[in-house]
C-alpha cells in the first residue's frame, strides 16, 4: 500500500513500515509546513518543535523517509539537496537564479512519467522524469531593476 499525503503523518509512517517517533513526525511536519527545505532548515524547525535533536538524527529521518517514498530528495544544480513531501505525482520544479527559491510545477503534459525520453537504452522501464526548469523570481526581478535604476540615476 502506498501511503497518501492526505493522510496523517502517524498514518503515513505505520503504511511504510516506520516506528511512529517525534524526530519522524517533527521531520514531516516541517516539511510539510515549508516545502523544499534543507537538512539545515529542517534540522531548525525540529530543534524549535523539540528542543535538542543531533543534525545526525535528522538526516536519519530524511533517509529513512526518503528510502520509505514519504520524502522526496531534489538536488538542484549548485545547490543543497532539498525536502518535500509531495510525492507520487511526478511534478517538477522551477528553481530561481536569483535566490535559490524552489517552487512546485505540475506535470506538463499527460501522466507519469510525462516527459517521454526519445529512446530507452539498455532494457530500462521509465517510472518517473525530473525536470527542473530554471529562471528568475520576481522578487529577484525586482530588485534586479531596483538596482539598474539606482546605478542609473547614480551615474547621471
Amino acid at each position: 500500500m502506498t501511503p497518501t499525503h492526505d493522510s496523517s503523518p502517524e498514518a503515513r509512517l505505520r503504511a511504510a513500515g516506520l516506528r511512529v517517533t517525534a524526530p519522524r513526525l517533527a521531520v514531516l511536519s516541517a516539511l510539510a509546513a515549508a516545502p523544499h527545505s534543507t537538512a539545515d532548515d529542517v534540522a531548525s524547525r525540529v530543534r524549535d518543535a523539540l528542543g535538542s535533536v543531533s543534525t545526525q538524527a535528522i538526516y536519519d529521518v530524511l533517509r529513512a523517509c526518503v528510502s520509505a517514498g514519504l520524502v522526496r530528495r531534489i538536488e538542484p544544480a549548485g545547490s543543497s539537496a532539498r525536502y518535500e513531501t509531495r510525492i507520487g505525482d511526478n511534478h517538477h520544479h522551477l528553481v530561481c537564479r536569483g535566490c535559490g527559491r524552489v517552487a512546485d510545477v505540475d506535470c506538463v503534459v499527460g501522466a507519469a512519467p510525462c516527459l517521454h525520453p526519445s529512446s530507452v537504452e539498455d532494457g530500462f522501464t521509465v517510472d518517473e522524469a525530473e525536470v527542473v526548469f530554471w529562471g528568475t523570481c520576481a522578487d529577484c526581478r525586482s530588485r534586479q531593476q531596483d538596482s539598474f535604476h539606482h546605478n542609473e540615476e547614480f551615474a547621471q
